[in-house]
């Protein structure tokens, strides 16, 4: 069943607007970018004439004018979590992943209810509060249930007062009817990328299986909106196109759902190419992308969609990581693996999705966000409050959520001192959160101070 949504990627408009913003002055630059900083998005021919930038000065303007816009809708918090694979059985032929159907020398693997279950125990010991499910798109026998009672079974896992609080969810796109069931299942945000935007990139690289419908998956929001899950996660795999053409494209998928829902992406995702096993064109993408312009990507991102979460994965290094940091990155995956059972069982070994960039523990990167100027954020409260779509817009347009993300982001983080970490990591955080609450406004700072308080008691899962 389709749904007729009236979206398509207008790449003529696109095209038009590269050409016409080719040889944009340097002083329509810098206009542009006082504009940026007023937070209230940016026009097509904006994205297009940010993207000509190569005038170190005007680069640096950007990525400060990116940096201050992240700041003052999100300050210094960087969310974190973690992909949890549950199968890599797909039946589509990418030729960029290693899950691809005619990859026959790889191991396959669907965990079993009780394997999902050992793997989230993993986690929570970790530290872990959030998690995103992921499965190649295929099923085992009961098909897209499998899905939902991995989720139950994920929230199931009680390890004393350590437990995932959040599954947000990355699986193939669904006809309206299991849209509606998948909320049923009291997931975070549904994510699901359109890995490239330009229609003749997109058929080269998906050669079998339901993926090969550009369309079908560019759709899948509009069905999730329409089933009533409001947070949404878009993305782009940059390297199978030309990155300033997929900046545009999802400027107008974007404006799209605002058009039609009147709410954007929750978050949106910006991977890379990465090697992967099976997968030789993952080695070498048709558009690599260089760290610089993956630099200055990130921080048009920012300043075109400032609302939104931007999410850096550990397929990048340790060092890309912490550069985007201060581009507009607001959530970030830690202590990764992209295969299933990849946390728990060393023995019985499965393939990953793509070979990954940063390989260090959760409590290492959290100790480095922490030295870097850093509140690493394991809460949860907006979704459990209800903060989420339009409501939670309603505050990050303005700037508002801060007030309730500082205090949350610090709650969670000395939960996570308190229970999980490592000497140094808590020396580390201390620091870190007496300079945090120095930093803020006297409301947020008394109210964080009340609930900092609490978790030294003993409460957990503290916010506001």
């Amino acid at each position: 069943m389709r749904t007729d949504t009236n979206l398509s990627i207008d790449t003529e408009a696109i095209a038009l607007s590269l050409k016409n913003q080719s040889r944009c002055s340097d002083s329509e630059l810098k206009e542009i970018l006082v504009r940026a900083r007023q937070m209230k998005g940016l026009e097509a021919d904006d994205v297009a004439a940010l993207c000509t930038i190569s005038d170190p000065e005007i680069l640096a303007d950007l990525f400060r004018c990116a940096s201050e816009v992240k700041e003052e809708i999100y300050g210094k918090r960087l969310v974190l979590f973690t992909p949890l694979y549950v199968s890599n059985l797909c039946r589509n032929d990418c030729a960029y992943c290693a899950f691809r159907t005619s990859n026959k020398g790889i191991a396959r693997r669907a965990l079993s209810m009780d394997e999902i279950a050992a793997e989230t125990a993993s986690l929570i010991d970790e530290g872990h509060k959030r998690v995103l499910l992921v499965a190649g798109e295929s099923y085992p026998r009961d098909g897209f249930d499998y899905i939902l009672k991995a989720i139950d079974k994920v929230y199931s896992v009680k390890r004393g007062s350590g437990e995932i609080r959040r599954v947000n969810v990355n699986v193939a796109p669904l006809e309206k009817a299991d849209f509606v069931r998948l909320k049923d299942h009291n997931i975070g945000t549904y994510q699901i990328f359109q890995e490239t935007y330009h229609r003749e990139a997109y058929a080269k690289v998906h050669l079998r299986g339901r993926k090969t419908d550009f369309d079908w998956r560019l759709a899948a929001m509009d069905r999730a909106f329409e089933a009533g899950i409001d947070d949404v996660g878009i993305g782009v795999l940059f390297g199978l196109a030309d990155w300033r053409y997929e900046l545009l494209a999802m400027h107008q998928h974007i404006r799209h759902l605002e058009k039609r829902f009147g709410v954007g992406p929750h978050t949106i995702s910006v991977p890379r190419l990465e090697p992967a096993e099976g997968a030789d064109l993952a080695s070498h993408p048709p558009h690599p992308v260089s760290d610089l312009a993956f630099r200055k990507l990130v921080a048009i991102l920012r300043l075109m969609v400032p609302y939104t979460g931007i999410i850096m994965s550990t397929r990048e290094s340790a060092d890309i990581r912490r550069e985007t940091f201060a581009l507009g990155v607001s959530q970030i995956s830690a202590g990764s693996r992209t295969n299933p059972g990849g946390y728990s069982d060393d023995e019985k070994k499965s393939a990953a999705q793509f070979s990954l960039g940063d390989v260090r523990s959760l409590d290492d990167v959290v100790a480095d966000v922490a030295r870097l100027g850093y509140t690493p954020s394991f809460c949860t409260g907006c979704y459990r409050l209800g903060r989420t779509g339009a409501d939670f817009m309603d505050l990050a347009k303005p700037g508002d959520i801060k007030t309730h993300c500082a205090p949350n982001g610090l709650s969670s983080f000395l939960e996570y001192l308190m229970d999980y970490g490592k000497p140094a990591t808590q020396k580390a955080g201390m620091i870190s959160i007496a300079n945090s609450l120095e930093s803020m406004d006297p409301e947020p700072r008394r109210r964080a101070k009340i609930m900092l308080e609490k978790i030294r008691q003993g409460r957990r899962d503290v916010f506001c």
